[in-house]
């Protein structure tokens, strides 16, 4: 009977002990203000031992969290390249662009002459119902945030306009020699990760795509049921420029091409499971030809759809060598707001291509290997740079090669005779862009007559008189263009064109047009006859 008390009494006594211990130990922390603590560990590392020291006793006083800042970038410039942080202040507008959509009023705009100018208004949008127009220029926010004549920053200007969704903003334009003011209810504003897909020819499509984002996939397939019933037969896939975003918005993409259970990508790090992604499901477009069309900007995700297609055979991929990014990275949330991206693992196209070009010369060496490609001749002639990585073979026996990008089956050089230095300076300056908005506005009436860029195209061809009214123009900016070569000047005029379609069709006018032009498309076409 006492044993049994006693294995009752002892695990309560116990119990007692520990909470009476535990109460103790925590007055006399409180009362002497000592290290004591109770079942943890709180070892810190030197470093951050030495950041709370710099935090807590500097001599002057630090911006918040700025030594942290400087502290991280330096450990991250140690790994590789695409490892980044991203402070708390700049994490919406970068999550945003991989969301597909923003909270805003729905307008592009761009500062010139330090005016906020009214660019485009998005049809159905925000802006567009409450009356704001194309050559609108903003000269207030809120009635008291002038905008102005104060050298106003384009952030700081999507900062007043952007807002939760249902929220209001007034703004006071300028128009017709008059101020009028304008509500504003907020709305979500898409942003199209496809910029045009339409049929380029009577059986093949041409679709762009500017990045993958969360809605890319869903955009591009509602694109090309839509261009199936319009008679596709082939297609034309666009890819330059194009840096990247999520991976399984890319590898969903390549499934709709790509048949059976193929494999898309694997990836493999040194602390994550590797993970590979296969076809799930009978694509939409599996057995019609196929172009892709990339170049020097074209990374990551691209690569990884390009690299699929290339494996396997089932696609011609045309351009440039693409800007070689294998690694893949996860962003994990930190507690103050902000993030890390962080690269975990390297992936790996089909045939167990790593395409990440070297970034042991420092991160400086690796973003300056673009320009050496212009330097050293490659974008113009395509064989100057050889294949430095490892060969492996396709299953109907062609070499590909790893190690630094994805070479294309067929080259296309890039035209540097087109760019002497004047005509850069129209792009640096802004002068070209600002010219395009200049002549929309003043031409508006006679330019909103045509009905679609293919008229657009055969109806209106820039020539002597828009080269002396742009040659006038960019002296205004210091900058003169009278004597550049003739091919430089005919380009040019092409691309004035274009500019002036974006002007009125968006996105879609500029390739609807431009793409008649260029040789790129011209080859992506040829292949898929």
């Amino acid at each position: 009977m006492n044993n049994k008390k006693l294995q009752v009494a002892l695990p309560l006594l116990l119990a007692v002990v520990l909470t009476v211990g535990m109460w103790i130990g925590f007055r006399l922390r409180e009362k002497t203000g000592g290290n004591i603590t109770f079942l943890s560990n709180s070892k810190k590392s030197s470093l951050q031992e030495i950041l709370d020291l710099v935090n807590s006793k500097y001599v002057d006083k630090l911006p918040a969290d700025s030594v942290n800042e400087v502290v991280i970038e330096d450990v991250l410039s140690h790994l590789d390249p695409h490892s980044v942080f991203i402070p708390a202040k700049d994490l919406m507008m970068v999550n945003e662009d991989l969301q597909g959509n923003f909270q805003g009023i729905g307008v592009e705009f761009q500062i010139f002459d330090d005016t906020v100018n009214i660019l485009n208004v998005l049809a159905g949008g925000p802006s567009a119902k409450a009356g704001v127009e194309i050559g609108d220029k903003i000269i207030k926010v809120n009635d008291t945030v002038k905008i102005a004549g104060i050298n106003a920053k384009p952030d700081d200007v999507r900062k007043l306009l952007r807002g939760p969704k249902d929220s209001k903003v007034n703004i006071t334009v300028w128009r017709d020699n008059a101020q009028k003011k304008i509500e504003i209810t907020r709305g979500t504003i898409p942003l199209p990760s496809v910029d045009v897909a339409y049929m380029i020819t009577p059986k093949t499509g041409f679709i762009r795509i500017n990045k993958f984002s969360e809605t890319t996939y869903e955009e591009f397939m509602y694109a090309l049921e839509g261009l199936q019933k319009k008679g596709l037969t082939s297609l034309v896939l666009d890819l330059r420029g194009n840096g990247g975003g999520i991976l399984q918005e890319a590898a969903d993409i390549a499934d709709e091409f790509l048949d059976d259970q193929k494999m898309i990508v694997y990836t493999k790090g040194s602390n994550v499971p590797s993970f590979e992604y296969k076809c799930k499901r009978t694509g939409l477009f599996e057995t019609g030809k196929l172009a892709v069309l990339v170049d020097e900007t074209s990374a990551s995700a691209s690569e990884i759809l390009a690299g699929a297609l290339q494996d396997w055979d089932r696609a011609t991929i045309i351009g440039r060598r693409t800007f070689g990014k294998g690694l893949v990275q996860q962003q994990f949330q930190l507690t103050d707001g902000s993030a890390l991206r962080l690269t975990i693992a390297r992936y790996y196209t089909p045939l167990g291509r790593n395409i990440q070009k070297p970034y042991n010369k420092g991160k400086d060496e690796y973003e300056e290997e673009l320009i050496h490609r212009f330097h050293d001749g490659e974008v113009v002639v395509g064989d100057t740079s050889k294949p430095k990585g490892p060969a492996y073979k396709t299953p109907r026996g062609r070499l590909v090669y790893g190690g630094g990008g994805i070479t294309p089956d067929v080259f296309v050089a890039f035209d540097t005779t087109t760019l002497p230095r004047e005509i850069n300076q129209l792009y640096l300056r802004g002068t070209l862009n600002n010219f395009v908005y200049n002549y929309f506005v003043e031409n508006k009436a006679y330019l909103q007559k045509f009905t679609s860029p293919e008229e657009f195209e055969k109806q209106f061809t820039p020539g002597e008189k828009e080269w002396q009214q742009l040659t006038n123009f960019a002296k205004k900016d210091s900058v003169d263009i009278s004597s550049v070569p003739a091919a430089a000047k005919s380009d040019l005029l092409k691309r004035l064109e274009a500019l002036i379609a974006r002007q009125i069709w968006r996105t879609e006018g500029y390739f609807e047009v431009n793409n008649l032009k260029d040789p790129m498309v011209a080859k992506g076409i040829d292949a898929v006859k």
